[in-house]
């Protein structure tokens, strides 16, 4: 909800996160941001999560964001590192998974890691599908 803030123009920090970039690129980019955050929210409710949907104005687009095969493995991996300290059994659950489902919103898209994402030399090769 934080980034919702940032693209809303409504906080100071945060404006030039990296990852808002992919949203940023849009007419619209808290449209965008509504409809990623829409899928969160039906995400939360299969794992038992309170997320306020009244805080999402816009919930259905047919508009996509292009993200590359190589940055969702990435993320993916980040995710596995911090889930290796904070959560055990869901490190344990996932890190053998070979295909991962992204957020609806996305369209995925040939290519490496983006520019924007500062690397730390890390090796991301290990899922075969998306």
């Amino acid at each position: 909800m934080l980034a919702r803030k940032v693209l809303s123009g409504k906080t100071r920090g945060y404006k030039n996160h990296p990852q808002l970039i992919r949203f940023k690129n849009f007419k619209n980019p808290v449209k965008i941001l509504d409809c990623y955050l829409s899928a969160v929210y039906k995400e939360s409710k299969k794992r038992g999560y309170k997320f306020d949907i009244n805080k999402i104005k816009y919930r259905h687009s047919r508009l996509k964001i292009k993200v590359t095969r190589g940055q969702i493995k990435y993320e993916f991996k980040h995710l596995l590192k911090k889930l290796r300290k904070r959560n055990k059994e869901l490190f344990l659950k996932y890190k053998n998974k070979l295909r991962i489902k992204p957020n609806p919103v996305f369209k995925i898209i040939k290519g490496k890691v983006e520019k924007w994402e500062k690397l730390k030399g890390e090796n991301y090769g290990r899922i075969k599908r998306i």
